[in-house]
């Protein structure tokens, strides 16, 4: 690891080391070609920001970030005189970016950051002279270090110690970077569990004191935020550690927290349950079985499913004469009420009609039958639905369902498994689930002599029924037999 010094001695030293290298991560060559350009015209650029931390974890680099003593219209015109096409990104804030083939390299003046009126955006910004004073802006230690392939690394706040102890801190004084901008609250807790550290404890209990700052936030930067956190599937840990900015996030989920269920079936009480699914859906999205593997992202309707699946308790609870709490309702009225919340954070449509699908049958009884599983099949197929894919995330969020309740209901996960397979295996016999996978088509019964109108649809829904109840093979001359038309 470079030393963590810089010494300013007034003219921007050359770049002549053959493709220098941080922590053994060689610096991309068209970003070395951008500090090549603006330190040849007389400027100070540093590589700064998310590559620099990723390069000292050891982990996968990709967009680079430079910042630079000039402005940005000298930054562009140094730019320009090299052959880079140039698009002016963010002149308010003293940014554009650099462009050469397909790699685009963000370029921004050191600043000065005015009052924050919105609670998200400076009001003015200033030129800086110094780097360190660019630094001092950032909101996390992780993320306020430099580097140049000469003067090597400048690490003023600890960022790669803080590294070393797998740690997301503020830079400076923590409620003060909150109040600037409140959405770096939830970028706090999606750093803590994309990187699997902890926020560290001054940051953390102004993320609590901190969270009604976040009403001022747009909602669909809230949403794209959580949709970052439970992309990384450690959700469940960012309920359980930051609740108070999670709530804030979702105010439905307030109720939630030490609401008893008091049931035999549960062992905690709605958002703890919560979280423990959350947790284990994130597992089996990542997991090489059941999902996509430890290398892709979590499926989106899985989880925002997994954390919504039982918003609608609260509202549902009755006790019995015995004084055993239900939930009558809760997976149809929370299907509901999770479409309200993403639409209200802006989810794609996808997203929420997939996830409120899975919220609206999660709880559905099932068993290991044949026409049975085929009904359930039936429930998510139509225009634009994945069968096999909403069927294997029914299965994860059923199982984690239950592994999110009490010990004595974990014998089920056996039966969902069981599930699970069968279902693969009667996708694999193209056995019919829908008038979509009918073997049998309107056209065959036109051609069979049925005049078209209603009755080819219940004709063909005739014909769904006999398959489903293993009355006829799903094989177009034994369902018109059997139709007898």
């Amino acid at each position: 690891m470079d030393e963590c010094l810089h010494i300013d001695t007034g003219a921007a030293p050359s770049i002549t080391v053959e493709q220098p290298a941080l922590n053994g991560t060689p610096a991309p060559a068209t970003a070395l070609e951008v500090l090549r350009a603006l330190e040849g015209a007389g400027l100070e650029a540093w590589i700064v920001g998310g590559w620099v931390r990723d390069a000292l974890r050891g982990a996968p680099c990709h967009d680079v970030d430079i910042c630079c003593s000039g402005t940005w219209q000298q930054s562009e015109a140094a730019l320009k005189a090299e052959g880079f096409k140039v698009v002016r990104s963010g002149i308010k804030f003293g940014g554009i970016t650099a462009v050469r083939g397909e790699e685009r390299i963000e370029v921004t003046s050191y600043r000065f950051d005015g009052f924050y009126t919105d609670g998200r955006h400076p009001e003015s910004v200033r030129l800086a002279q110094r780097v360190e004073d660019d630094l001092a802006r950032r909101d996390f230690t992780v993320n306020a270090m430099a580097w140049h392939p000469t003067r090597g690394l400048l690490d003023v706040y600890d960022g790669a110690e803080d590294l070393r102890r797998r740690m997301i801190r503020a830079v400076g004084e923590p409620r003060r970077r909150f109040e600037e901008d409140a959405l770096r609250m939830l970028r706090a807790v999606r750093f803590a569990c994309r990187l699997d550290f902890v926020v560290e404890p001054q940051t953390a209990s102004a993320l609590a004191s901190c969270a009604p700052l976040l009403d001022a936030v747009a909602r669909e930067r809230v949403g794209w935020e959580l949709d970052g956190i439970l992309a990384t599937g450690h959700a469940g840990d960012a309920l359980l550690r930051y609740p108070d900015i999670m709530c804030a996030a979702i105010p439905e989920l307030g109720p939630c927290r030490g609401f008893d269920q008091r049931s035999r079936y549960h062992a905690f009480d709605v958002y703890d349950h919560i979280a423990r699914v959350l947790t284990v859906a994130g597992e089996l999205s990542l997991s090489s079985v059941d999902g996509a593997g430890p290398e892709a992202a979590p499926s989106p309707s899985l989880m925002w499913a997994a954390l919504l699946h039982d918003i609608a308790k609260p509202a549902c609870f009755t006790l019995d004469d015995r004084g055993c709490g239900h939930f009558y309702g809760h997976p149809e009225r929370g299907a509901e009420q999770a479409r309200e919340i993403m639409h209200r954070l802006a989810c794609p449509s996808e997203v929420m009609r997939d996830a409120c699908l899975l919220i609206r049958y999660h709880d559905r009884p099932m068993s290991a039958e044949r026409s049975d599983l085929l009904r359930v099949m039936g429930l998510f197929a139509g225009s634009g639905l994945d069968t096999p894919r909403l069927m294997n995330e029914l299965f994860d969020i059923k199982r984690a369902d239950t592994l999110g309740k009490a010990p004595s209901c974990f014998y089920y996960v056996k039966d969902i498994e069981r599930m699970r397979e069968m279902v693969r295996e009667l996708l694999a016999n193209n056995e019919a689930y829908s008038v979509g996978t009918l073997a049998l088509s309107g056209a065959d019964l036109i051609a069979a002599g049925v005049a078209p109108g209603p009755r080819i649809g219940a004709l063909l829904r005739r014909a769904l029924d006999a398959t489903v109840d293993g009355l006829v093979p799903n094989k177009r001359d034994d369902l018109l037999a059997y139709l007898d038309v």
